[in-house]
């Protein structure tokens, strides 16, 4: 899940800042309540409302993935995703599951749908 743009941000905290009740800016702007909240905080004790990193350790594997796949994409838009990971287990000897690779190959823009 993408997380809120910043323009966004700033239109629901100043719509609160304006008077308006907070419930009515959750509906006006279709946010809830309680991000309202976590956005006033966010921008009294920061001062900004950029989105925060996702929390959790860098993703090892996608960056290699991500370089590697639309040559093999290109050559091979039939395979499933368990032939391309079999392909990529064979080529850099790190397993990925086919999670891994459905959401690396959706990153990079690809369908998984096939073409008959």
């Amino acid at each position: 899940m993408r997380p809120y743009s910043e323009d966004l941000r700033w239109r629901v905290v100043m719509a609160v800042d304006s008077g308006m009740p907070r419930e009515e800016v959750g509906w006006r702007f279709a946010v809830s309540v309680p991000t309202i909240k976590r956005w006033l905080k966010q921008r009294r004790e920061t001062g900004a409302l950029a989105p925060k990193p996702v929390p959790g350790p860098t993703p090892v594997k996608r960056d290699a993935l991500l370089a590697a796949l639309p040559e093999r994409l290109a050559r091979r838009s039939d395979a499933t995703l368990g032939d391309h990971c079999a392909w990529w287990r064979e080529a850099s000897g790190v397993a990925v599951s086919a999670a891994t690779m459905s959401r690396t190959i959706a990153a990079l823009g690809w369908t998984r749908k096939k073409s008959r």
